[in-house]
Parts: structure tokens; sequence; C-alpha cells
């Protein structure tokens, strides 16, 4: 499992950390609330944690960001204040579940199963891959965004799929060349920058925010904004 850790007291995310690399997780760390935003909306988690008090922004105005911005990791809030209504609070924020601190690491672990096995069935049953408010249904080979269907060729949907399934990174035309056509990247052709203009048309075209970006000299990058 790779998870996103955000928490600004150093002991605990070294308490954390290593207790998740023992379990052969793989860890990320941001110490605020800013660069935890940053790198959920750059990278894929099987889960996040996060304080509720952080620098930058506070970890339910942060859960509130991702959920908007179409980020559905689950997320598990660490927090001293446990009442029922701080709980409350950050449910409704868009957190998964809440933990009061101290806590004891196996009863961490135990939420982080219970979460990430709900998370794994949810996408098992939708097969729905989504960034933002854009969609792709891998089973009636449907895409959408903002409710509103987008209508791909066979070679325009494996081409989004796999930049959706990539999302947050850069990915240049000889990878694209193979994975998609499954040929050596030909120096002389155009039809991948073709291909992806198709697909930024479809998808980019008729709203405001843009999803799928080109980096000079690099490749590709389907992302959310900043």
């Amino acid at each position: 499992m790779r998870i996103l850790v955000i928490e600004d007291e150093i002991k605990t995310v070294q308490l954390i950390k290593q207790g998740l690399e023992e379990q052969q997780c793989e860890v990320d760390v941001a110490y605020d609330g800013l660069m935890g935003f940053q790198l959920a909306s750059r990278n894929h988690y099987n889960l996040i944690i996060s304080d509720i008090i952080l620098p930058g922004i506070n970890g339910l105005e942060l859960c509130k960001k991702l959920r908007a911005n179409g980020i559905s990791f689950p997320i598990l809030l660490l927090t001293a204040l446990g009442t029922t209504d701080d709980k409350i609070i950050g449910l409704d924020s868009g957190a998964d579940d809440y933990l009061v601190k101290p806590f004891e690491f196996k009863e961490l672990m135990a939420r982080i199963r219970a979460l990430t096995r709900r998370s794994i069935g949810a996408i098992q049953t939708a097969n729905v891959l989504k960034i933002a408010d854009l969609e792709m249904d891998l089973d009636t080979k449907s895409v959408s965004r903002a409710g509103k269907e987008i209508i791909l060729t066979a070679k325009e949907f494996s081409l989004l799929e796999y930049f959706i399934r990539h999302q947050g990174r850069v990915i240049s035309k000889a990878e694209l060349a193979e994975k998609i056509w499954d040929v050596t990247f030909d120096t002389g052709t155009n039809v991948i920058e073709v291909y992806v203009n198709f697909v930024r048309k479809k998808i980019d075209k008729d709203f405001d925010t843009k999803l799928l970006h080109t980096q000079i000299g690099m490749g590709y990058v389907l992302k959310m904004p900043n």
C-alpha cells in the first residue's frame, strides 16, 4: 500500500512512518496541509492519514478541498479532540474515519485495513476511474465530465484510460507509442500529438478547468490544477 501521512509533529510522523514501513507500506510525508494537498493531487494513494491541526490549511479544510477536487482516496483523521461533535465535524468534512490521540499502533493498523478493504471493494464494484469531475466507466466504456457525456473512439478511450491511471505523472510520446499503439516511437510521425489533441478537445474544450497539459520537450500529463 502507498500511504500519505500529513502531520507536523516530527515524533508522531516518525512513529507512524516506521510502523507502516515495517508493514511493507510505502509512505510519503507532508508536514503541512498545502504540501499534503499537492502530493495527493499528483499521486495515487491507498489511504491518507492526516492530523487536524496543521500549518497552512487544517485537516478539515484539507478534506473539503480534496473532495471538492474529486480526490476520493480514503482519509483517516488524527486528533486530540475526541468529543462526538468533533467526530461529526470531521466526518462531515469528507473524512472516512477518525482516530483520537494517543492511540496504539495496532488500532491504527486495524483502521487502515478496514478503510482500504472498503475502498478496494468500492473500486472493484464500480470499476470507475476518476480525476476531478471526469469519470470513466470501464464496464460500460463510457466517459463523462460534470455529468456531460463525452464520446470517444476506441483508441481515444485507451489513451485517456492510460492518462487517468497515471494521473499526475508526465508521460512521454515513446511510452504512449509503446503502451497504446504497441509500436516503437517514430519521431517522423505526429499521430500521438493528433490523438492527444483529439482527447484534449473532448475533455477540456467546454470546461474552464483544464486537465490535460503538454510538458514541452517531455510529454503530457493529466492532472488537477493546483
